[in-house]
């Protein structure tokens, strides 16, 4: 056995044995010259065998195991490889466990049956001959130790003096190479009991440590420090969540970091089963219902109910888009504690992932640079290793002012970031820690907080002064432009024709915090932009930083964020890395998506600002499909997915050959024949498919470039796929380089001069053209809610997303909480699903056949078809003005069996509601306003923005919409009574009065009629109060904030004083009931 010049130490009592280097860095050097590997499970290095070889467990795939985890995995798991399946066999050295083969060719009969239960340790007969190497280097006769009676194969080591009661056959000798010609002997500790204290017992008390060389130095340090491992080994936890384990079962703590990152929480079989029932239930209702519907026509108002039908079929068909693809909710959960023991290990480096982080901005007007101030800071000051983050802000408006704002961030950013990770502040978003009204001294025992933080909110307060005094310095521009502080002119004086700017705040070197600790990097990114080149937008500004993070820190996750949207949790990328970096299914993930929660909405959320049944129901329904949709913020991606590049596939295992006939079976023997057929003709095909791809790469190179001799395939094979990569990712030769690292990294030895000078480059205005940025690479372009084509373009490549919900939200921002702005946001979103609904990329016909469930294919058509709904609801929302108007109704006479088909639908819609509320934990109020909501973004948003799409699409006209102030109130929620005409509110705004003098006329007419008019009014009446009440939140945002009445009082009251007075002219108590008397007068009047 080579040791390598290492140490060797065991212990007798225990049978354990243990290779020790006298420093990391030698044992690093020997590992690598044996050719060690990394264990898959648990990251710990594999070992050597007694051979000097590296351990293979499987012989089969050779799948890098560790002798503890295959020790491990054939005594307590599956006894089977984790990559091929493959049964393990018994290897020299490991106890014999059930079921294992009799094999002949090993001869292991001290280990084969677990003597004095070594759980799978090295052998006595590994040891020994490990001793007798060691003798050999120290110069001992070999001759000495040989004799020894088997009892004493394995010496022990001792610390101190020598104790007589103890033979010197049973000591241990420790000498370095240095003095290998001198021979001496020692005698070590007594095998008695191990619990008395040994004391100092040094054999040459004289002799200086650091004349021992390997080791020797602080070799009692390791050897206590080994022992604590191992003891480790043998303390047991309490296993919790995982199915395949009973109540009681444990498992040793070691094995705590191998255990998955992240878990699956299916709902509750009493809760989703029912719901499941009642949804193919209700589709046995609906069935009935439009067999009664259609079978029995109103021939008096034929229009009517055939307008009404197709209303409602279109109703149906939206329903089941919507409902489906929530058969499968789940919920997840994380363990950060794991994350950290698999890859924050003590003593060591972090192994947590590198994360890029992009901030997008625009216009620093609408959007407060203090806002986005807060944003840069609570992501600098994130729970994550410093220099494994990297926050990039792109400014798509050029603004000197977001400029001078991101350089006074950066400045208070040396001070914020130590504040907050000494302290462990929640939210480390100044802005919003400062102003919650919480308990800021919950869980703080340090004596010097309170002094500190209201010197860090001083320090705030100076800070928003600075930043406000900016804002108000840019509110006039001078003639001649803003200058630098040097004189030359700002660059971005002119909006839509400026070059490129990159500004590096923090991350080089000597920028450090306050307290001289390092700060994660800080960019500034301005892409160029010139007259004539189409910038695309959002998505242009992303793929931009896309291209810059790939050339100066290349993370191989990104997450991206809303200048408005702080991290609101600090363990937000930890949350994340639990499932991206989790060795068995993270490799298929290709974004994390976190919902999004919201400050500054009213307590009633009267425009469905929360967005709650979408985020808590809808995105819970799919993340058991394939994942949730991106939502365009608050979302952890994968940077190969966002290249474009397919997830990889499982391997499938070979099919099973049929063996059960004989040869002379024509059939089996012609589907043997028929299988080797179709399997050379694929590969025929294959080997086709791959010449036409390389002649098709020659055919491209310049002449002269390569040459055609047999030495240069090679050279001819890279410089193919060097062009094949740029014409795909452009004429950059460091991000092509950067986008082949499927893990990131750098170039070595690039300096940063170089860098920034390619990452101006890949900013530029041309760079992107005749590549597949915006067709298959980055944020994908064509519609302006870049964010579903992006995620749908990656899921059609075969990837799943996840959804994590902490129980500490991760992400909060602001929402517009106007009626006006709020539907303009609408209008934005539907706006976009009309434009992907009327382009190449439509999810009803694009992206078969690549990976793409079915289910999931539901739920984006979904997104994309539900605009469309507005043309039958604002019919639909119609007919029940039409009908009290009319005297008409588009049903027929209602029959016992009608009226119970009629009871049955609603019902089920309103237990099919609570249920969802039930499994999604959402309250009836956020429920209700949902429902409001898409009445009212339906019948106004979603048509102007299906017939803007329409425009824009087919005939290219851009149109927009103008928002108009008038009137505004001061208080708390003041932008809520803030009412801004436009021409959005129009639609409900009719619907509203047709319906309510619909109500007047038919109370009216039913007053004048009689009694038998009263029941037909009855079903007219229902619907029209549906479309009021439904439209009711609508009509409190056109009358503002009453003073003293509230609105409600005043609507009931104009209504109930229309019908009091058609009741008061019906009833007439002036005129005798008998009616006029009538007499002969005796006159002729003719």
């Amino acid at each position: 056995m080579n040791t390598g010049g290492r140490l060797i130490a065991g212990s007798h009592n225990r049978n354990e044995f243990v290779l020790i280097n006298a420093d990391e860095s030698a044992r690093i050097r020997s590992v690598q010259e044996l050719r060690g590997q990394t264990c898959e499970i648990c990251r710990d290095e594999v070992e050597l065998t007694v051979d000097g070889e590296t351990f293979v467990a499987c012989n089969e795939c050779a799948f890098p195991v560790c002798r503890p985890c295959y020790e491990y995995e054939r005594r307590e798991g599956n006894q089977a490889c984790p990559q091929c399946k493959t049964r393990y066999k018994r290897l020299k050295g490991s106890p014999r466990v059930e079921n294992d083969e009799e094999e002949d060719d090993i001869d292991d009969i001290d280990n084969e049956f677990d003597y004095m239960n070594n759980g799978g340790g090295i052998g006595f007969d590994q040891v020994s001959e490990g001793m007798s190497v060691s003798r050999r280097h120290s110069g001992f006769p070999q001759s000495d130790l040989d004799s020894a009676p088997p009892g004493s194969q394995i010496p022990l080591l001792t610390y101190g003096d020598e104790d007589i009661e103890i033979s010197s056959d049973r000591h241990a000798l420790i000498v370095p190479p240095s003095l290998s010609g001198h021979s001496h002997k020692g005698h070590p500790a007594s095998l008695s009991d191990p619990t008395i204290a040994a004391h100092p017992r040094p054999m040459v008390p004289q002799k200086d440590l650091a004349v021992y060389g390997y080791g020797s130095v602080a070799w009692k340090d390791r050897m206590e420090e080994w022992k604590r491992k191992q003891n480790e080994k043998l303390q047991v936890v309490k296993h919790e969540g995982d199915p395949d384990f009973e109540d009681g079962d444990d498992i040793p703590m070691m094995d705590e970091g191998r255990q998955p990152l992240s878990r699956k929480i299916p709902i509750k079989s009493s809760k989703i089963n029912p719901y499941r029932m009642l949804i193919v239930l209700r589709l046995v209702i609906l069935s009935l219902f439009f067999h009664y519907r259609i079978l029995h026509p109103v021939k008096d108002a034929y229009a009517l109910w055939l307008i009404s039908v197709i209303c409602e079929i279109w109703f149906a068909v939206s329903w089941v888009l919507d409902q489906f693809p929530k058969w499968y909710p789940i919920e997840r959960e994380t363990y950060l504690d794991r994350l950290s023991l698999r890859y924050e290990k003590e003593g060591k480096p972090s192994e947590l992932s590198p994360v890029d982080v992009f901030v997008s901005t625009v216009d620093p007007l609408k959007e407060p640079p203090l806002i986005t101030a807060n944003t840069v800071l609570s992501i600098l000051a994130v729970d994550y290793p410093v220099d494994r983050v990297a926050c990039y802000v792109s400014d798509d408006g050029a603004a000197m002012l977001t400029f001078e704002a991101l350089s006074e961030t950066a400045e208070f950013a040396r001070k914020w970031v130590p504040f907050c990770k000494k302290y462990c502040i929640e939210p480390r978003a100044p802005e919003w820690y400062f102003c919650h009204k919480m308990d800021y001294l919950k869980n703080k025992v340090h004596p010097a907080f309170v002094r500190e933080r209201r010197a860090m909110k001083r320090d705030y307060e100076e800070f928003k002064v600075k930043i406000n005094a900016l804002v108000a310095t840019a509110q006039k521009v001078p003639e001649e432009g803003w200058t630098m502080q040097d004189g030359t002119p700002w660059p971005g004086n002119s909006t839509r024709d400026h070059p490129g700017m990159i500004q590096v705040f923090l991350g080089s070197d000597g920028v450090r915090d306050v307290e001289n600790n390092e700060l994660p990097r800080l960019v500034y990114v301005s892409r160029e932009k010139r007259p004539g080149f189409d910038h695309h937008k959002k998505a242009g500004a992303m793929n931009s930083l896309i291209r810059v993070s790939g050339v100066l820190s290349n993370a191989p996750y990104l997450l991206n964020v809303d200048c408005d949207h702080y991290i609101n949790n600090s363990k937000a990328l930890r949350e994340a890395m639990c499932f991206m970096m989790d060795p068995q299914s993270g490799k298929k993930i290709c974004y994390v998506q976190f919902p999004q929660r919201f400050d500054g909405i009213d307590r009633h959320d009267r425009y469905s600002n929360r967005n709650v049944v979408f985020f808590d129901i809808n995105m819970k329904g799919l993340d058991g499909l394939q994942g949730p949709i991106y939502v365009g913020t608050g979302c952890v991606f994968r940077r190969q997915a966002l290249y474009g590049f397919d997830a990889p596939k499982k391997k499938k295992a070979p099919r099973k050959t049929c063996n059960c006939w004989p040869k002379w079976c024509f059939l089996c023997c012609g589907s043997r024949k028929n299988r080797k057929a179709k399997t050379a003709a694929a590969d025929k095909k294959k080997k086709n498919r791959e010449a036409s791809k390389q002649i098709h790469a020659l055919e491209n190179i310049e002449e002269g470039r390569v040459t055609t001799t047999k030495g240069s395939n090679v050279e001819l094979s890279t410089e193919a796929m060097q062009l094949k990569l740029e014409k795909k990712f452009g004429q950059s030769p460091v991000f092509v380089a950067s986008a082949r690292m499927e893990n990131g990294g750098m170039a070595r030895n690039a300096s940063p001069a170089c860098l920034l000078q390619e990452a101006i480059q890949v900013i530029s205005c041309g760079y992107e053209d005749k590549t597949e940025w915006g067709k298959e690479i980055g944020w994908i372009y064509g519609s302006v809610t870049e964010d579903i084509l992006t995620g749908f373009k990656m899921h059609s490549h075969g990837w799943r997303s996840v959804y994590c919900t902490p129980k500490l939200p991760a992400f909060k921002g602001s929402a517009p909480i106007n009626l006006s702005d709020r539907l303009h946001q609408v209008l934005r979103w539907a706006l976009g699903s009309v434009e992907i609904f009327l382009s190449r990329h439509c999810p009803i016909w694009y992206g078969y056949g690549g990976g793409l469930k079915w289910l999931e294919r539901l739920s984006y058509i979904n997104s994309v078809v539900y605009p469309w709904t507005s043309l039958p609801l604002i019919v639909y929302c119609s007919l029940p003005a039409i009908c009290l108007l009319t005297g008409k109704f588009i049903v027929p006479e209602i029959s016992n069996y009608a009226s119970i088909l009629f009871m049955a639908l609603f019902s089920s819609i309103a237990v099919t509601g609570v249920l969802e509320m039930q499994w999604g934990k959402v309250g009836i109020d956020d429920w209700w306003r949902n429902e409001q909501f898409w009445v009212i973004g339906g019948v106004s948003a979603h048509l102007f923005a299906l017939f803007q799409g329409l425009l824009k699409v087919l005939a290219g006209v851009d149109t927009n919409f103008t928002v108009t102030s008038k009137a505004a109130d001061d208080g708390e929620f003041s932008d809520l009574y803030l009412f801004k005409w436009t021409s959005l509110l129009i639609p409900p705004t009719t619907l509203l009065i047709i319906n309510v003098i619909g109500i007047v006329v038919g109370i009216s007419d039913a007053i004048s009629n009689g009694y038998d008019s009263w029941g037909p009014l009855f079903g007219r009446l229902f619907f029209a109060l549906w479309v009021v009440i439904h439209l009711y939140p609508f009509l409190k945002g056109l009358l503002g904030k009453q003073d003293r009445m509230p609105t409600i009082i005043v609507v009931w009251s104009i209504l109930l004083a229309s019908i009091l007075t058609l009741l008061w002219v019906r009833v007439n108590p002036f005129v005798a009931k008998g009616g006029p008397i009538l007499e002969i007068c005796g006159l002729d009047c003719l």
